[in-house]
C-alpha cells in the first residue's frame, strides 16, 4: 500500500487522522487525566474484598471496552478520566466503580492520589491529535514512565500497558511501512512509545505489554493470534479482543513479564488466552 506525504495547512483534518486510524492505531482516545478523586459524586468503590485495578484512559474507545470487561469479572475499577462528565455518560456506573480525575503529564504525585488502592494498573492513554509535536512523547512516553513511578511509590505491583505492534519497526525492518512512517510523523508517536516500554522493562515492575493492531470498533470477527514482540507488521483486532486480553492478564501469571503482540484472524484456532500468554517465552 502506497502512502504519500500530504501537506496540510491547518490542523489535522478528519480525514488524515481517519487514515492513521486505519493504517493502525493504538489507543488514541482517553490521553490525558487530572488528579483529584469524584468518588463521592460518581459512586466510590466497593468494600467487599475484590481486587481493585486502576484504568488510566477509561473513557477512550479501548479503555471503556476493559473498565466493562473488569467489572463483568467482578473487579472493582478506579477509572481514571480526563473528563468526569463523559466518565459518567460512557461507563457502567455502580458500586464497584469509582471514577477519578488524573492527568498522566502532571507527574507521579498527584497519580498516586488517583490509584489510590488499586492493586494493579492498566494503562490504555494516548495522545490527542493537535499541532504539539511534543504531545505523544507527553503522554505516551513521560505520561507513562509517570504512571510506573506512581506504582512504585505505592507498591503496586502489577502494570499492564496497552502499546502497539510496529513500535520498534525499524529494527524490524519496517521502517517504510506506511503504518509506521504515518504515525511517527505526528511526533515520532511509535518512537516515543517504545521508549516508555523500555523504561517498563526495567523498572522492576511486573509488567505485561501487549501491542494490538489496527484498533477495530466493531464487535470480534475471527480468533486472537498472539505472537512474541517485533513479530506482527500487519493486522487489526478488536477493541473488545484487546480487552479481554489486559484483563485476562492481571489473572494469568503465564502473561508475567512479557511482551505480546496481538491480531485476530478469521482462519486463525481458538485458544484460551491463558494458552497465547502460556506460548510466549520472556526475554
Amino acid at each position: 500500500m502506497a502512502v504519500s506525504f500530504l501537506r496540510v495547512p491547518s490542523p489535522p483534518h478528519t480525514a488524515l487522522k481517519t487514515l492513521a486510524r486505519n493504517l493502525f492505531s493504538s489507543s488514541i482516545s482517553a490521553s490525558q487525566m487530572d488528579s483529584a478523586s469524584t468518588s463521592a459524586e460518581m459512586g466510590a468503590s466497593s468494600d467487599d474484598g475484590k481486587k481493585k485495578v486502576f484504568v488510566a484512559g477509561s473513557t477512550g474507545r479501548t479503555g471503556k471496552k476493559i473498565v466493562e470487561q473488569l467489572l463483568a469479572k467482578g473487579f472493582a475499577v478506579r477509572a481514571g478520566a480526563l473528563d468526569l462528565e463523559k466518565a459518567r455518560i460512557s461507563l457502567p456506573l455502580g458500586s464497584s466503580l469509582d471514577i477519578v480525575k488524573a492527568d498522566v503529564t502532571e507527574g507521579s504525585e498527584k497519580l498516586v492520589e488517583a490509584i489510590g488502592d488499586a492493586e494493579a494498573v492498566i494503562c490504555t492513554t494516548g495522545f490527542r491529535y493537535s499541532w504539539d509535536v511534543f504531545a505523544p512523547w507527553k503522554v505516551d512516553n513521560f505520561g507513562t514512565v509517570n504512571l510506573v513511578e506512581a506504582c512504585r511509590k505505592i507498591g503496586v505491583k502489577r502494570f499492564i500497558l496497552i502499546s502497539s505492534i510496529l513500535v520498534n519497526g525499524a529494527a524490524m525492518g519496517q521502517i517504510l511501512n506506511p503504518a509506521y512512517v504515518l504515525l511517527n510523523a505526528f511526533g515520532l508517536t511509535l518512537i516515543a512509545k517504545l521508549q516508555a516500554e523500555q523504561y517498563i522493562r526495567k523498572s522492576g515492575i511486573n509488567y505485561t505489554i501487549i501491542r494490538p493492531g489496527g484498533l477495530r470498533d466493531d464487535p470480534p470477527s475471527g480468533n486472537i493470534i498472539m505472537e512474541p514482540e517485533d513479530t506482527l507488521y500487519e493486522g487489526s483486532v478488536s477493541r473488545d479482543q484487546v480487552a479481554e486480553v489486559a484483563v485476562e492478564a492481571i489473572l494469568c501469571p503465564e502473561s508475567y513479564f512479557k511482551v505480546v503482540e496481538i491480531v485476530s484472524r478469521s482462519d486463525g484456532p481458538r485458544r484460551p488466552i491463558k494458552d497465547l500468554f502460556s506460548a510466549i517465552q520472556q526475554k
